[in-house]
């Protein structure tokens, strides 16, 4: 079973959801790790801004980030070998590393919607 680590960038989540606009690109990321998870995959993510030591203490990481600079993030690293840098792995590159199917890390999307109101308080 493969083991598959993402050194993120600095930022304040991982699901890209937080702040004034959406990342589509960090949602399907964390749904797919969110997916591999749950079948019992080891996936594991590290974000530079709350979790530096990680970097530090991965040789191939922080040589990367000694001879590129921050924008080499996200590096990624599968059973400890450099596999991507500089850019998130495609849902094909997280079958392939973990043997499944494409269409296992794709959720579906919410078959009923949820109607809120908000009242504001004066």
């Amino acid at each position: 079973m493969a083991k598959i680590e993402i050194f993120d960038p600095a930022m304040c989540c991982a699901t890209g959801v937080c702040g004034p606009s959406v990342d589509p690109e960090l949602t399907r990321v964390a749904s797919a790790v969110f997916s591999l998870q749950q079948k019992g995959m080891e996936v594991i993510r590290y974000n530079l801004g709350s979790e530096p030591e990680p970097f530090v203490t991965n040789q191939k990481v922080n040589d990367l980030l000694m001879e590129k600079g921050p924008e080499c993030l996200p590096i990624v690293l599968v059973n400890g070998e450099v596999m991507k840098v500089a850019d998130y792995p495609t849902n094909e590159e997280f079958a392939k590393w973990s043997g499944v199917k494409v269409d296992e890390l794709a959720h579906e999307k919410p078959k009923k919607k949820l109607n809120i109101t908000l009242n504001s308080i004066n």
